[in-house]
C-alpha cells in the first residue's frame, strides 16, 4: 500500500467512516488490494462489506455454474438468473458489487484456487478463501507466508448453523488506545498447519466443541476425497469412528465432540444465511482492522452457533497455556 492521498470524491463518499476510524485507515483502505477464492453466502457477504468500506480493489475467484443452492444463499446472483447459464459466480458478483460501490475496481481472476503459485498472492494485501479443502487452506496459507511482505490470511468455513473464521497476520503491530494514549502492540501468529498440530490434550479444558468438531469432519474430508459438503447422514458411522480415533490418540474424551454437533455439520451442510450474515460482519470488522492497525486483532479462531448464540474467540497457538 503507498501512501496516496484520498480524493475530494473518496473523502466525501467516505466521510461517515472517516469519522469513526480516520483519514489514515480510510486511506490504507482505499489503496488495499483483497482476494477471494470460493463465493458461498459468508464470502458473499464479507465482500459486500468491504467494497462498501471502501477498499482498493476486490478480485473474486470461483468459476462454479450458478446452482439452485447458490441463489439460496447468494444474494449478489441477479434474481432472474438461469442454472447452469449466464457466466460463472464470481462473474456474476463481480457485475452486482460494481454497483454497490462503482470506486471500488471489483475483477474476476479465473482458474483452481491450488493453481496459483506464490507469486501470485504477491499482489494483495489481504487472501481470503471460504470452504475450502483442509488441504488448500495449508497450501495457500503457506503461499503467503513465503512472500517478502506481510500478506493477510483469512479462512472461512459455514455449515448449516455453525461457522467457523481462521485468521493468519504472521508478525502484526497495530496501535491501542488506552485512555489518554496510544500503546504499540505486536502479535505473532502461527499458520493454519501449525495452528491444528498442536495436541489436543494441551489446549484449555473449556476450548469450543466446534473447534474439535470441524477438524474431524476437515479430516473425514480429506481422507474420503470429498469436497466441502459432499456428507450426509450415510457418512455418519464413520464419522463417529474417525472422532473416536482421533480422541484416542490426542487424548481426549468423546464427550468434548458431542454426536449431535457432528451431525449438524455433516448433514445439514448448506450455509444458514443468518450466521452468514454474522460470519461475514466479523471478517469484515477484522479484516479492516488488519489493514488500519487500528484495534485489537482477533487471534486466531473465531467460532459461532446460532443454537445458543455465541460468538468465541480462541487463541490457538504454541503459547497456548
Amino acid at each position: 500500500m503507498n501512501g496516496e492521498e484520498l480524493t475530494e470524491q473518496e473523502t466525501a463518499l467516505y466521510d461517515r467512516q472517516i469519522r469513526v476510524w480516520g483519514v489514515d485507515a480510510q486511506r490504507r483502505l482505499s489503496k488495499s488490494h483483497i482476494f477471494v477464492s470460493g463465493l458461498k453466502g459468508t464470502a458473499v457477504e464479507f465482500c459486500k462489506n468491504i467494497v462498501l468500506a471502501g477498499v482498493g480493489s476486490l478480485t473474486l475467484n470461483d468459476d462454479n455454474p450458478v446452482t439452485a443452492e447458490a441463489l439460496a444463499a447468494n444474494f449478489l446472483i441477479p434474481f432472474d438468473e438461469n442454472m447452469g447459464g449466464g457466466g460463472s459466480l464470481a462473474e456474476l458478483c463481480c457485475d452486482s458489487l460494481k454497483d454497490f460501490n462503482p470506486m471500488v475496481h471489483v475483477s474476476v481472476e479465473k482458474g483452481d484456487l491450488s493453481s496459483f503459485g506464490v507469486d501470485f498472492f504477491e499482489k494483495f494485501d489481504v487472501v481470503v478463501i471460504n470452504c475450502c479443502l483442509l488441504a488448500a487452506k495449508k497450501s495457500v496459507n503457506e503461499k503467503c507466508r513465503k512472500l517478502s511482505k506481510r500478506v493477510a490470511f483469512y479462512s472461512v468455513d459455514c455449515r448449516d448453523s455453525c461457522g467457523e473464521i481462521f485468521v493468519d497476520l504472521q508478525k502484526y503491530c497495530y496501535a491501542k488506545k488506552k485512555i489518554d494514549e496510544t500503546v504499540e502492540c505486536q502479535l505473532q501468529y502461527p499458520s493454519f498447519e501449525e495452528a491444528i498440530a498442536i495436541p489436543w490434550r494441551s489446549l484449555p479444558k473449556r476450548m469450543s466443541k466446534l473447534y474439535f468438531a470441524m477438524r474431524v469432519v476437515e479430516r473425514f474430508e480429506e481422507v474420503e476425497k470429498r469436497k466441502p459438503g459432499e456428507t450426509s447422514i450415510a457418512d455418519m458411522a464413520n464419522v463417529l469412528k474417525l472422532r473416536n480415533e482421533l480422541c484416542l490418540a490426542h487424548s481426549l474424551n468423546e464427550s468434548q465432540i458431542p454426536d449431535t454437533l457432528l451431525e449438524r455439520l455433516v448433514v445439514s451442510t448448506k450455509e444458514f444465511p443468518p450466521v452468514s450474515a454474522v460470519l461475514g460482519g466479523i471478517l469484515g470488522q477484522e479484516v479492516i482492522k488488519a489493514i488500519s492497525g487500528k484495534g485489537d486483532p482477533l487471534k486466531n479462531f473465531f467460532f459461532f452457533d446460532a443454537v445458543d448464540g455465541k460468538g468465541v474467540i480462541e487463541d490457538i497457538s504454541t503459547s497456548t497455556p
